[in-house]
């Protein structure tokens, strides 16, 4: 569910420049009262005082990262207090990270957390006051997942992105730097300083359920160089990316929210294929790392998830990759997790294995009270726990929260969903659309030979607050090229009736666009684009999804590949379509013949153009 309208700010109370102002001398002092600084490092120095005049219970509080729901940290509406009462037993999150002294708080459109840039920023405001304002305490570390493409929590008026498997099919490394910097700003704009992006995993998989387009493609190097240029974006506007799903998610056929994934690939093949983005990501300087809920028995054959190996992520990610940087987990709350222990033993175990950021447990109440009991009854050394405090510690320092841990109204009417950023946006998004059938060069269409067009097909929910839906953004941007188009929305799983109705009005048009979606051998999609063909007039689809419809089209005289339903992808195929952009997208993954797996129709790297 992505609930990303926009609305008023309600009464979100919004910190006065004099709280503000003492609330940051306040963080001042404490780091000046840590001591002498020490030439070489008076910053480490002086976070490992702020560690040692915490309590245990303020250290277990650091490691967790928690949703809260509401638009204000201290006025949510009355359905958002009730649903922290009843899933969190706070009523805000002003409360939440007074009763748990949390180190993160991560922002969900579904929680209410995102309706526009100017809420959001109070909100930031709002948790960080309230942090603040307690004894010792410290700034939040406040993260979201703002992958774009099909995975964003900020929606409009910010700037919306085409997702991973779009920006590699346009191959460009200054395009995906681009991207982090510009998505980058907008979000510490907003008081979002941790975003869970890039995904590192390589989709070798076409029937991966949960990655699939949000992956750059399937070729490690191809992959390795994309993820390594959104992180340099990213941390340079001063944001922390996070490379994820460590150790890959790309060759899997179930989604760990609801499932217990097995990667089977041997060591040699995990070396080659797998690992190759999280060096470049680690070698970039990345902030972050995501576990996966996965188990890899190649990796550590004990039937954990990765999430709660040693062996995995002190074994190889910190011994054997060299990474000394946060890691995070995956949501706790995912059932890949929860398979074979309990919600009590899930972040204790999470700990041993090496992690240092506790993500969104189902239940905070006992997942902080595991750890502290874990802690007392000697499980858990305070050691263990100030070695990633620490590391939670150094990031948020070197974010500058320690500084400057609010943001300004006039900061995001500056930077969020300007003219200049939307169109850099355009720009991006016009090199990644792939063409990858064009029968007698029926493309570029003629306003001309075919001024009345049909758009017809699937309408999925719209991803990240965009416009919506791909059938009315398609219609629209084609009118405004100059056609005379309209749009039928046809579903994902069209009837009889329903393609029967598709069918008596491209007779009235002079060419049908059909956007589909993950169409499959037994698709009534493929059924409604076989029979709009019959018709005789010329059909355009486009591939709002996956590439990999193409196989099962074989009728449809022009395909193309748009890798999300977002308006700005949308935008950029009717562009194509219409002539006005040449399309330059190459092919990030293979794309196999519908009718024999084993044999590749489109290889990695095609790509049609005028």
């Amino acid at each position: 569910m992505h609930d990303t309208g926009t609305g008023s700010t309600g009464n979100t109370a919004r910190p006065s420049r004099r709280a503000v102002l003492a609330a940051t001398a306040g963080v001042t002092a404490a780091l000046a009262a840590a001591g002498p600084a020490h030439a070489a490092a008076p910053d480490e120095r002086r976070l490992r005082a702020l560690v040692a005049r915490m309590t245990l219970e303020e250290k277990v509080g650091q490691l967790f990262v928690m949703r809260v729901y509401g638009h204000s940290a201290t006025a949510p509406d009355q359905a958002d207090i009730d649903a922290n009462i009843e899933e969190i037993g706070v009523r805000t999150a002003a409360e939440l990270v007074a009763k748990y002294r949390v180190g993160g708080i991560i922002y969900f459109a579904w929680a209410h957390n995102t309706r526009e840039p100017h809420q959001i920023a109070d909100l930031s405001n709002g948790i960080q006051k309230a942090s603040l304002d307690l004894p010792r305490g410290l700034p939040v570390l406040i993260s979201t997942d703002q992958e774009h493409g099909i995975v964003a929590r900020v929606g409009k008026p910010a700037t919306l992105f085409p997702g991973a498997m779009a920006v590699g099919a346009g191959g460009s490394r200054s395009d995906a730097r681009a991207l982090g910097r510009i998505a980058g700003a907008e979000l510490r704009a907003m008081g979002i300083r941790q975003n869970y992006s890039p995904v590192a995993d390589v989709n070798v998989n076409p029937a991966n359920p949960v990655i699939g387009v949000r992956s750059f493609g399937a070729d490690p190097r191809a992959v390795s160089a994309l993820v390594a240029a959104e992180v340099a974006g990213y941390q340079g506007s001063g944001v922390a990316a996070t490379a994820k799903h460590f150790p890959g998610h790309g060759d899997t056929n179930v989604d760990s929210h609801t499932g217990f994934p097995t990667i089977t690939h041997s060591r040699e093949l995990w070396e080659k294929l797998d690992a190759p983005p999280f060096r470049a990501a680690i070698a970039a300087g990345i902030d972050s790392i995501m576990t996966a809920h996965l188990m890899v028995p190649a990796l550590d054959d004990s039937g954990d998830p990765a999430t709660l190996s040693r062996p995995i992520l002190t074994g190889i990610l910190r011994e054997h990759l060299g990474y000394d940087g946060v890691v995070v987990t995956d949501s706790l709350g995912m059932e890949g997790v929860r398979t074979k222990y309990g919600d009590d033993r899930v972040p204790v175990l999470a700990l041993k294995a090496g992690v240092d950021q506790l993500l969104n447990p189902p239940d905070l109440d006992l997942a902080w009270n595991a750890v502290l009991t874990a802690v007392r009854e000697g499980e858990l050394t305070e050691a263990r726990l100030d070695e990633s405090i620490l590391r939670v510690l150094r990031l948020k320092s070197k974010l500058g929260l320690f500084r400057s841990p609010y943001v300004s109204q006039r900061g995001v009417d500056r930077t969020v969903g300007t003219r200049a950023h939307l169109a850099a946006a355009d720009r991006i998004a016009e090199r990644t659309t792939t063409l990858l059938v064009n029968e007698g060069r029926l493309l570029p269409l003629s306003r001309r030979r075919y001024p009345r067009v049909l758009v017809v097909g699937a309408d999925p929910a719209s991803p990240s607050g965009t416009t919506g839906p791909p059938t009315g953004v398609l219609a629209g941007a084609l009118n405004g090229l100059g056609f005379t188009a309209t749009a039928l929305s046809t579903g994902t799983a069209p009837s009889a009736a329903t393609i029967a109705k598709a069918v008596a009005a491209a007779r009235e048009a002079d060419a049908v666009v059909a956007a589909t979606y993950n169409v499959t051998a037994g698709s009534s999609q493929k059924t409604l684009v076989e029979q709009l063909v019959a018709t005789g007039r010329p059909v355009v689809a486009v591939a709002i999804r996956n590439p990999y419809d193409v196989a099962h089209l074989p009728s449809a005289p022009a395909c193309l590949a748009a890798c999300s339903w977002t308006d700005v992808e949308l935008r950029s195929a009717a562009r194509v379509i219409a002539g006005r952009v040449t399309p330059r997208g190459k092919l990030p993954v293979p794309v196999q013949r519908a009718d024999d797996p084993e044999q590749v129709l489109y290889p990695v790297g095609y790509g049609l153009s005028y």
